[in-house]
């Protein structure tokens, strides 16, 4: 017992001294290692940190806190994750989304971080409770979000007013250059609306506007685009679906004659490959882009592009 004690202790004694060393290295308003040219900056998921790294450009160093591959919403952070938070000069993250992200900014950069939540109302996670009334429990993930859905950057214009604001918070951490940051901004801004206008234009007339996906982390683009999302479980990728589940999905996937179920890159396909095959439809990915997957070179943009396209083959759109 004592020898499996001891790393603990080691564990949380690094930390501490992490999260000190970041107090200490953040007065003078540099973090330690840093480049002192540039501003660190700690991106709690992908699309934070494709936000942070075309906004800030050349005047920052991005790091991410979950690895390509890695599924985010329980990440766990180890030591060296959280002396990165504690010594960044700015961290962007989500309240609510990675409950051990939410605390290390708490303990260690409270004064130091950008919550994206706070820039615009998040969307009810209980609008789409009528997509998963058969799982046998509420999903976790869905009570530490605070009955939120935080994928906000499936719909481009919110992301857009995010990047905005991000710019702004970034240029009161390097005022010298806060022109730049919003001239990169507004350059984001315009990529994302042509993405935005392609979605629309792309999904304007379809066959069916119904999509079965293995979770319901598709509120923002289906509200936006005016579609509708069935979801397999709820906004926890991690949740078992219950047979009962399993069974009036399958139902309204003939009901409305689904011709595919999505799955994601980041989470098994068996379950949406059992409901197609219950269904005579077939399988295909259509990816929140929580993170990237370990043999994505593509970009949210590229990403979110091969997303219309799968989604114009599924719905027959003309």
């Amino acid at each position: 017992m004592n020898n499996r004690t001891a790393p603990r202790a080691l564990a949380a004694a690094a930390t501490a001294l992490l999260a000190l060393g970041g107090v200490t290295a953040c007065s003078d308003g540099k973090a330690a290692g840093a480049d002192p040219q540039r501003v660190d900056v700690v991106a709690a998921f992908y699309p934070l940190q494709f936000l942070a790294e075309r906004i800030g450009g050349d005047a920052v160093t991005v790091s991410n806190l979950v690895k390509p591959g890695a599924e985010p919403h329980d990440v766990e952070l180890n030591p060296g994750q959280v002396g990165a938070v504690a010594e960044a000069e700015l961290v962007v993250y989500l309240a609510g989304f990675q409950p051990q992200v939410d605390e290390a900014v708490e303990q260690n950069a409270k004064d130091r971080a950008f919550d994206v939540a706070t820039v615009q109302p998040l969307r009810d996670a209980a609008a789409d409770a009528h997509h998963h009334e058969g799982e046998s429990e509420e999903p976790a993930h869905e009570e530490e979000a605070g009955g939120k859905d935080p994928h906000l950057w499936l719909d481009p214009t919110r992301l857009a007013t995010v990047g905005d604001r991000f710019a702004e918070r970034l240029g009161k951490a390097d005022p010298d250059r806060a022109a730049e940051y919003t001239t990169r901004a507004k350059e984001l801004r315009t990529e994302l609306e042509k993405l935005d206008g392609e979605f629309s234009a792309g999904l304007k007339t379809c066959q069916r506007r119904e999509i079965v996906v293995s979770h319901t982390a598709f509120g923002y683009l289906t509200e936006r685009y005016q579609l509708e999302q069935i979801g397999i479980t709820g906004l926890s990728p991690e949740n078992e679906p219950s047979p009962q589940r399993l069974a009036e999905v399958a139902e309204e996937a003939k009901e409305h004659k689904a011709t595919t179920i999505f799955f994601e890159t980041l989470v098994s396909p068996k379950v949406a490959e059992t409901i197609a095959g219950q269904v005579g439809a077939k399988t295909a990915v259509l990816d929140p882009i929580e993170g990237l997957s370990t043999d994505n070179g593509g970009d949210y943009l590229s990403v979110m592009r091969t997303n219309l396209a799968s989604l114009r083959t599924a719905l027959s759109c003309s």
